[in-house]
């Protein structure tokens, strides 16, 4: 899968949750999640454009391969893999003994939206602000999710510079 993302920084979530419920969005609830991001013995993902992260929220630990950053399609788009675990903390161990290492934690309370094939998050994210993403995911057609969510995000009044770093590059880019 494609994750096709456009992520900007906002000044208030309010009037973006304000266009969602007119729109009559799905809310999918809040939640904390807490992202620990691991760095390979064998390739620095850093110069390769890679990550590994470990997600703790309410529910399983969930853990995401993502791919380089693919520029075609002017929004941030990688290949995403995702796979629950039963426990996090069991698979870190596991990457330790592997010679994986922490590179850092990203703390954020997301709120979560749908509407029609895309996915909305409203973030505040420790450290560095506040967030709105739209996202599709898309198995071809980079191009087509691209313009869905250039519609949206006007819709929505989700305007500015998209950024295309992502949050664990933000932080680290903040030190």
């Amino acid at each position: 899968m494609l994750e096709i993302e456009l992520k900007v920084r906002v000044d208030s979530l309010d009037p973006i949750r304000q266009n969602l419920k007119d729109r009559h969005a799905e809310f999918k609830g809040k939640q904390h999640e807490h992202d620990i991001y691991y760095n390979a013995p064998h390739r620095d993902f850093g110069s390769t454009d890679e990550a590994l992260r470990v997600r703790y929220t309410d529910g399983p630990a969930l853990v995401t391969y993502k791919g380089k950053k693919l520029r075609e399609y002017g929004l941030k788009a990688r290949e995403e893999l995702n796979t629950a675990v039963e426990s996090g903390e069991v698979f870190e161990q596991i990457l330790d003994r592997l010679g994986f290492t922490r590179t850092a934690e990203v703390n954020k309370w997301r709120e979560n939206y749908r509407l029609g094939n895309a996915s909305f998050a409203l973030d505040q994210v420790d450290g560095l602000g506040t967030f709105a993403e739209i996202e599709i995911m898309a198995e071809t057609n980079g191009a087509d999710a691209t313009g869905q969510i250039q519609k949206f995000a006007k819709e929505m009044g989700i305007s500015g510079e998209p950024i295309l770093a992502s949050y664990l590059e933000l932080l680290l880019s903040t030190r």
